[in-house]
């Protein structure tokens, strides 16, 4: 019986000692994403420029009145990046005030919004580009013009819910290919 007990005071000694918890540094998913090459794309519309060969392009369902509305698919990011183009025929102000209109939308969500000028003299090309952090539906948006009769407007959308922090490397990743399209965009 003394043995007994001995060994259970024991054993209540030894579980009141402290353990240290350590906690677990933030994580991310891990994206294994090739270097991307990127080749002109072009067709039957009055614009061109450089694409990832991880993405592919296709026309858009709403080909109405003549525009060259695209759709192209991110392949391994899972989303869509959505072009709409247009002959201006009303002025500038119209399709930079629907542009921003668009952006508006996602104001309520967004954390921040980083906006930042297009500036191509040399190739006509001007607009800006929206990177809206924060859970948003749309983290990228940008427009492009030459200011006098054409107009092309983006939008990024995922194919999961808009969770930043998740998202992050992702959002990294494709900022690039955007930048590498607006710094390639000419019109035709």
């Amino acid at each position: 019986m003394r043995i007994l007990s001995i060994i259970t005071l024991i054993l209540i000694i030894s579980s009141c000692t402290e353990t240290n918890f350590t906690p677990k540094p933030p994580t991310y998913l891990r994206l294994e994403l090739p270097e991307p090459i990127y080749t002109k794309f072009s067709d039957s519309c009055s614009y061109t420029f450089n694409l990832s060969n991880l993405y592919k392009v296709s026309n858009a369902p709403d080909q109405s009145q003549g525009t060259c509305h695209k759709r192209i698919d991110l392949g391994p990011l899972n989303g869509t990046a959505y072009i709409r183009y247009w002959e201006m025929t009303e002025s500038l102000a119209y399709y930079v005030n629907s542009a921003n209109d668009e952006i508006d939308k996602h104001k309520q969500k967004a954390d921040d919004i980083i906006n930042e000028t297009i500036l191509r003299p040399e190739d006509r090309v001007f607009g800006s580009f929206f990177e809206l952090q924060g859970n948003v539906a749309t983290p990228f948006q940008f427009y492009l013009t030459d200011s006098i009769s054409r107009f092309l407007y983006c939008e990024v959308l995922f194919n999961s819910s808009p969770n930043y922090d998740s998202l992050r490397p992702t959002l990294d990743y494709l900022k690039r290919d955007l930048d590498e399209f607006m710094n390639t965009l000419q019109w035709e």
